[in-house]
């Protein structure tokens, strides 16, 4: 892998604040990919390089999706909510909106999904299949902006603050379980 000077390593399991925003940046990638084939193909056939973009962003949406929003409602909103601080408190509401958001996205991926399956197995895509994923991938981008923005701005500033080092040190664990890798304790490295 080529390494750029300057360009911000990627976080690992020992920071996972950080690499909750990593994953951020992957969402916007891997979207950004998928909406750019919907424009270009416009439903009808790919190229290769649009089917492997294709197949890469509906792969990771169907695989890292999930586990980047268990990681959030699984370990990382409950660790927030137990934090008895008006600074986390202020919060809390926009959480649940962040996992409102995630529902609609679960919905809008699926749906994404389903299509970009069908496209890549029948090679085009009917004019209302065409245009249905198009609706469903403005409508992922916009509710990813303003998603993101709050959790990127607001939610993991706070959580990097407020969260002791045992409590991300268990986000981190959890994180790492759930991807099947092993944790190394900066203690031990």
């Amino acid at each position: 892998m080529p390494v750029t000077i300057g360009a911000k390593q990627e976080s690992d399991f020992t920071d996972p604040i950080g690499l909750l925003g990593d994953c951020h940046r992957r969402i916007e990638r891997f979207l950004g990919a998928f909406v750019k084939v919907a424009e270009q193909a416009q439903g009808g056939e790919l190229s290769e390089i649009q089917r492997s973009a294709l197949q890469a962003a509906i792969a990771y949406f169907r695989n890292a999706g999930p586990r980047h929003t268990a990681d959030e409602e699984q370990d990382l909103f409950p660790k927030l909510r137990g934090i008895d601080r008006a600074t986390v408190k202020e919060l809390l509401s926009r959480v649940d909106r962040l996992e409102t958001d995630h529902r609609i996205a679960d919905t809008l991926h699926g749906e994404a999904n389903e299509i970009g399956e069908r496209w890549l197995n029948e090679g085009a895509l009917s004019p209302d299949a065409a245009a249905r994923l198009s609706e469903v991938l403005a409508a992922l981008s916009a509710m990813y902006r303003t998603h993101i923005a709050l959790e990127d701005d607001e939610i993991f500033p706070v959580a990097a603050a407020e969260l002791s080092a045992a409590d991300k040190e268990e986000i981190g664990r959890d994180m790492a379980a759930r991807r099947g890798v092993p944790f190394r304790s900066p203690k031990f490295s």
